[in-house]
């Protein structure tokens, strides 16, 4: 037991020993460390002190220059205060002399307002009195006028559109004496040039045709038992027979000329036959119609080898061949075309334009009117459209389309195709009228010259084709006798339909008569 103690005892001392060795290895060690730090902070003062002692010398240069920066930059602040100081003496001065040059202009300013309200008043007082002595004057020229102020002004208004006509007719006479000087030689050399070289026969039909029968006894046939063979015939042809107390002639009427030249024929075969029955007229007058087809065929043929267009659809010759036996105002249309074509040929030539397209437009431009019994519409959209649908080239279209004014003329082809329709339709001789649409247009023109003040007589010459208005020299003078003339030329243009062209003629005679006693 005393050895074991021994031993525990032997080992706590033996770890005391060695707690006490470790602890002095330490604290040797730590002094050792401690004795390092001390040098390092010495070293560190040192470096901290020449630091600051550097850093010293440094804030201590930059002083001295911010010194002189600041020491330059007070004095130029103080030149530039200096200068705006002055500147602001100067301004100041000058505001003075301004504001008293202002208070001298309001001076003035006032004063003359002043006089301004004053003539204000005196002006207002005068335009009273003027206004009161002008409604007096007004009062009293109403009462001596015998007219109030509304119609005067009117009357003036038309005094003075009187002399706006009077002036504007002086040079619009003056330039057209210009222009006739000019033009007229030149048109009346090429129109009497493309006339003349025109000379085609003229035809006069109309709806009806006269059919000379051999003997009165051939009615009796005609007409057969109970009418059996009239009826016949006007069922087959479509035309209808008048039988009458003219003597050995029968009326065929049909407004178809196609129809009732068929017919003519139908019955000139059954007449010189002998024998007419329903059955015969039937047979006679397929073989019309086939003969008819023929002639309109060979027609349309024989008017384009007359014009010399060789390239032409045969549908449209057939059109053209039936225009042999349609009329115008009696002038024969196919006839018309053939002549329209070499007018416009003509004229194209007389130009210098290339004639081709003028005359196959002119030629063509009434081909319309072989089916017009057969569509609505004007014949010129219609021949317009039986063109485009038979290929023909555009510019002949626009030609046929506008020749009567339903489209608007865009190429001078067009406008000779017109030309050459007016020449050929309004020459002397060309067309004839109805008695009864004559006389009401002969009358219905003597109406519109006469409704014109100061007209004393009106004389229609030369059926309607030229018109003399004697006016009375007093009451007109030779302008307005012009401006008469425009306006009476205009009325007609707008209200009558004719061939051709009325010439208005203005009379203005003065006479002067005295007495030798």
């Amino acid at each position: 037991m005393t050895a074991a103690l021994a031993g525990v005892v032997g080992l706590a001392i033996g770890a005391v020993v060695g707690f006490l060795v470790r602890a002095n290895m330490a604290k040797t060690s730590a002094t050792a460390i401690e004795a390092q730090a001390r040098q390092k902070l010495l070293e560190a003062d040192q470096k901290s002190v020449d630091a600051a002692q550097e850093a010293a010398l440094i804030v201590r240069s930059a002083t001295d220059d911010a010194k002189a920066e600041a020491a330059q930059i007070r004095k130029e602040a103080e030149e530039d205060v200096k200068a705006r100081r002055e500147e602001i003496a100067r301004l100041e001065r000058r505001i003075t002399d301004a504001e008293e040059e202002l208070r001298e202009r309001k001076q003035k300013l006032d004063a003359r307002a002043a006089e301004l309200e004053e003539r204000d008043a005196i002006f207002h007082e005068a335009r009273l009195k003027l206004e009161e002595s002008a409604e007096r004057q007004r009062a009293q020229l109403e009462r001596i006028a015998g007219m109030t102020s509304s119609e005067a002004r009117e009357e003036l208004m038309a005094h003075e559109v009187d002399d706006a006509k009077r002036s504007a007719m002086a040079q619009v006479r003056e330039i057209e004496q210009h222009a006739r000087e000019e033009g007229e030689e030149r048109a009346r050399k090429i129109l009497t040039i493309a006339i003349q070289r025109v000379a085609s026969e003229q035809t006069a039909e109309s709806t009806v045709s006269v059919f000379t029968l051999p003997s009165e006894d051939m009615k009796g046939r005609i007409i057969g038992r109970e009418g059996r063979n009239i009826r016949a015939f006007e069922a087959a042809t479509g035309v209808n027979i008048i039988i009458d107390d003219t003597p050995e002639a029968v009326v065929l009427s049909s407004f178809d000329p196609v129809r009732r030249e068929a017919a003519r024929m139908t019955l000139e075969k059954l007449v010189q036959d002998g024998r007419i029955h329903p059955a015969r007229i039937e047979e006679v007058h397929e073989r019309s119609q086939a003969e008819m087809e023929e002639r309109i065929r060979r027609a349309g043929e024989d008017a384009v080898a007359e014009v010399g267009i060789t390239d032409i659809h045969p549908e449209m010759v057939k059109l053209l061949g039936r225009l042999q036996y349609r009329t115008s105002y009696g002038q024969n249309v196919l006839r018309h075309l053939v002549e329209s074509a070499h007018i416009a040929s003509a004229l194209a030539a007389e130009l210098g334009v290339d004639p081709t397209i003028a005359k196959r437009g002119a030629f063509l431009h009434d081909i319309g009117k072989a089916v017009t019994h057969e569509v609505e519409g004007s014949h010129a959209i219609i021949g317009a459209e039986i063109a485009r649908r038979m290929k023909e080239d555009p510019e002949v279209v626009h030609c046929i389309e506008s020749h009567h004014g339903e489209v608007e003329q865009r190429t001078i082809h067009a406008v000779l195709a017109q030309i050459a329709d007016s020449i050929s339709g309004g020459r002397p001789g060309a067309r004839r009228e109805s008695l009864e649409t004559y006389v009401k247009r002969l009358e219905r023109l003597e109406e519109i010259c006469n409704a014109f003040e100061g007209v004393e007589k009106v004389y229609a010459m030369q059926a309607g084709r030229e018109v003399r208005v004697l006016v009375q020299p007093e009451a007109v003078d030779d302008i307005q006798s012009q401006v008469i003339a425009r306006d009476i030329a205009k009325q007609v243009e707008e209200e009558l339909q004719y061939p051709g062209q009325i010439r208005i003629t203005v009379v203005r005679e003065t006479r002067a008569t005295e007495y030798a006693r």
